[in-house]
C-alpha cells in the first residue's frame, strides 16, 4: 500500500518588493495561475502578476486575504545550508496554491476560495491537501461557509457527464478533477457564470444601432456619463451606492451572500488599488435626469503595460430602472471610451451568472463568445 506524500502546505511570507528572495511564494503562485490559465483557456490574461498579489496582500482594511502554497514533502535527512538564503524555496517549487479571501466588513460568515494545482502535478492529491488547509484557515477565523470557485472549458453539453447547478442555469463536466474534488468533500454547485471575450475591434455601425434603439427606449430621462482613470469626488457616493446594490441585486443563486455596503471611501480605494496595480478603467453611468440620481453602470479595466486586453467588471440597472435600455447604453457608452484610448485592445473578457439573461442578451448583441464556465461550490463547515 503506497502512502500518499505529505505536501507541505506553507502560509506564504509577505515582502512588499517583488525582488525579495521572499517573494518566491508570490511569484511561484503567479506561475502555477499562469500555466493553469494557458492550459485551460490558452492565454494568460486572466493570471494575476507579483505585482497584483503583493499589493493585494499590502492592503487588507476591508478583505482578509491569506495565500497558501503547496510544496513537495522535505527530505528526511537533508543537509544544512550554511547559508540561510539557500533554505528558501524558489518560485519553481510552488506546487499549488489556495487563496482565501475573508471580508471583514460584512458577510463576515464567510471565506473565499481559489485554488490551482500546477499543471502536470495534478492526481497526486495536492489540491486536497491545500483544501483542507484553506479549511482549517476558514474555521480558525470563525468562518462558517466557503465558496470556492473553478474554471472550466468549455461548458459541456447537457447529458449524463455534465453537472448542472442548483439554479438550473449552466453545466460543468462531472469528470473534471475540480468537480469530482469538490463533490468528495460534500461542495454544491450553487451557480455557474459564463465566461465570455468580444474580440476586437468591434463593428462600429452595430454598436451605435444598439445605442441608437437603446437611447429611443430611455428617452430624455436618462443621461449617460463616461470617466476614465478618474471619478469626480462627488460622484463616489453614488458610485458606492450602485457597488453595495451589486451584492443584492445581481443574480447569486443560492450563495449564503448577503448585502456588502459600500461608501465613498472604499469606492475610491478601489480606484487607487487599480492604479497601484498599474490598471486604467473607464466608467459609464447613466444618470436620471430628475433626481440626478446614478442608476446605472459599468466598469472596464485594463492593464497600461499590456494593450492587448481588458476586462469587463461590473455592470448593474437598478432593479426599479429596468427595462428601458440603460444596461445596452451604459455598456456602448463604455466600448466607445475605450476604444478612444485604447486601440490597440484585441479582446475584452466578462463573466455573467448564467441565469442572468437580460445581461447576457446585452453582451450576445455586442459580440461576445462564450470560451467556457466559472463554477461557484458552496460548502457549510458547521456540518
Amino acid at each position: 500500500m503506497t502512502t500518499a506524500p505529505a505536501w507541505r502546505i506553507v502560509l506564504a511570507p509577505h515582502p512588499h518588493d517583488p525582488g525579495d528572495p521572499l517573494a518566491w511564494a508570490y511569484a511561484g503562485r503567479c506561475a502555477v495561475e499562469l500555466e493553469a490559465q494557458r492550459a485551460t483557456w490558452g492565454w494568460g490574461d486572466l493570471a494575476y502578476r507579483v505585482q497584483d498579489v503583493i499589493e493585494k496582500l499590502s492592503h487588507q482594511e476591508y478583505v482578509r486575504r491569506v495565500l497558501l502554497v503547496a510544496l513537495a514533502p522535505a527530505a528526511d535527512e537533508a543537509p544544512v545550508a550554511e547559508d540561510p538564503v539557500a533554505d528558501i524555496p524558489v518560485a519553481d517549487d510552488v506546487l499549488g496554491y489556495a487563496s482565501l479571501e475573508l471580508p471583514l466588513t460584512a458577510n463576515t460568515h464567510l471565506a473565499e476560495l481559489d485554488l490551482a494545482v500546477r499543471p502536470g502535478h495534478e492526481g497526486r492529491g495536492i489540491g486536497g491537501a491545500l483544501l483542507d488547509a484553506a479549511e482549517r484557515v476558514a474555521r480558525d477565523a470563525g468562518r462558517g461557509t466557503v465558496v470556492a470557485s473553478a474554471e472550466h472549458a468549455p461548458e459541456p453539453p447537457a447529458g449524463p457527464a455534465a453537472l448542472a447547478a442548483t439554479t438550473g442555469s449552466g453545466r460543468v463536466p462531472r469528470d473534471a478533477r475540480a468537480t469530482r474534488l469538490a463533490t468528495s468533500r460534500g461542495y454544491a454547485l450553487e451557480q455557474v457564470e459564463r465566461y465570455s471575450v468580444l474580440r476586437l475591434p468591434v463593428d462600429v455601425d452595430a454598436v451605435a444601432r444598439l445605442a441608437a434603439d437603446a437611447r429611443a427606449r430611455a428617452g430624455t430621462a436618462y443621461r449617460i456619463l463616461t470617466w476614465t482613470d478618474a471619478v469626480p469626488a462627488g460622484r463616489l457616493p453614488a458610485l458606492a451606492g450602485l457597488q453595495t446594490r451589486m451584492s443584492t441585486d445581481a443574480p447569486s443563486g443560492d450563495l449564503d451572500v448577503g448585502e456588502d455596503p459600500w461608501d465613498a471611501d472604499r469606492y475610491a480605494e478601489r480606484l487607487a488599488a487599480w492604479r497601484r496595480r498599474g490598471l486604467g478603467f473607464t466608467i459609464a453611468a447613466a444618470e436620471h435626469v430628475a433626481s440626478r440620481e446614478l442608476v446605472a453602470f459599468t466598469v472596464l479595466t485594463y492593464p497600461l503595460a499590456d494593450p492587448g486586453f481588458a476586462f469587463q467588471e461590473d455592470t448593474l440597472v437598478l432593479t426599479e430602472h429596468r427595462g428601458r435600455r440603460l444596461g445596452t447604453l451604459v455598456k456602448t457608452a463604455n466600448l466607445t471610451a475605450l476604444g478612444a484610448v485604447r486601440p490597440a485592445t484585441e479582446r475584452v473578457h466578462t463573466w455573467n451568472a448564467e441565469e442572468n439573461g437580460p445581461m447576457l442578451d446585452i453582451n450576445v448583441a455586442l459580440g461576445f463568445r462564450p470560451v467556457g464556465v466559472e463554477a461557484l461550490w458552496q460548502r457549510s463547515l458547521s456540518g
